[in-house]
């Protein structure tokens, strides 16, 4: 089979998983055989995740798509318009709910503070993430760019910063979550809503100093 020329061009901030040498927007590939664009996608180094709309030769597909000859593909990251393809989006326009991996508590802590609702298990192991993820429809969070490149992962984000305060910015920006931050509403160490209740109710539970 005549190997298959494929040149990817990347958009918004998406050039910052390529390496250092291929920055700049624009990756050659040269493909053996038939491969999804998934595949294509992940093997520059891209979480499918990150990724909200791709064309090939100009149409708009999913990652299921076999690049099957020669292609020129268009990468688009979430939140850039393009109003020709809006339906052909592939990550879910509202996403409140999120799931964080282990090392992330600094952030888990911040965002259950503005309230927002983050699953979080410090000793959680990757498939289990994973699980939580799809079975309660979950975005990822995570700073391990394999994790996020899992099949099974559908939405998802790698920080960018090391940072808990910039990573909670970026969390915020990237869902845009501002019209539905409800600070010191939900519990920082179980996530559950808090709920009013009477001082003389529980003021046998409460430390000496917050009486």
């Amino acid at each position: 089979m005549k190997p298959l020329s494929v040149r990817l061009h990347v958009h918004g901030d998406l050039d910052f998983f390529l390496v250092p040498r291929t920055r700049g927007g624009q990756v050659e590939r040269r493909l053996s055989e038939k491969t999804s664009v998934k595949d294509v996608i992940e093997s520059c180094g891209i979480p499918h995740p990150e990724v909200d709309l791709i064309l090939v030769n100009g149409q708009a597909v999913d990652f299921a798509y076999v690049v099957t000859g020669d292609a020129e593909i268009e990468l688009y990251p979430p939140g850039i318009q393009y109003s020709n393809f809006r339906e052909k989006r592939l990550q879910a326009t509202v996403i409140t709910v999120f799931v964080a991996d282990g090392h992330l508590g600094k952030l888990v802590r911040d965002l259950r503070l503005l309230g927002i609702d983050v699953a979080y298990d410090p000793a959680a192991e990757d498939r289990q993430l994973v699980k939580i993820a799809t079975s309660e429809n979950r975005a990822l969070l995570t700073r391990d760019r394999r994790l996020l490149m899992r099949a099974a992962v559908h939405y998802g984000y790698y920080l960018r910063s090391q940072n808990p305060l910039q990573q909670t910015i970026e969390v915020l920006r990237r869902f845009e979550l501002g019209s539905i931050l409800s600070p010191f509403s939900r519990c920082l160490r179980c996530n559950a809503l808090l709920e009013p209740t009477e001082k003389e109710k529980i003021i046998s539970q409460l430390e000496p100093l917050t009486k």
